[in-house]
């Protein structure tokens, strides 16, 4: 298998607390980018057209346990995900 290069937005960001209100974890949802002008590009200048042409459709969920991470995440941030076999 080849690897592969995704792109995703983050979409929303809850956060976990126990009784006293200490962030204990957070759930963070991400979506894949969207065209961010329908179809008019078709240069290949706007790089999350390009993602979207080829991966239309992606939803990924990751709940954090590590505290060094709580609030590294933010709605509308974008990241590229890398995807390769693991052994």
């Amino acid at each position: 298998m080849n690897t592969m290069r995704a792109k995703l937005q983050v979409g929303s960001v809850f956060q976990h607390k126990d009784a006293e209100q200490n962030v204990t974890g957070e759930s963070v949802t991400f979506f894949g980018v969207c065209r961010t002008n329908g179809y008019a590009d078709t240069d290949g200048l706007d790089e999350d057209n390009t993602f979207a042409r080829y991966t239309p459709s992606a939803n990924f969920q990751i709940m954090i346990a590590n505290p060094a991470l709580f609030g590294q995440f933010e709605p509308g941030q974008k990241f590229y995900v890398d995807f390769s076999p693991a052994k």
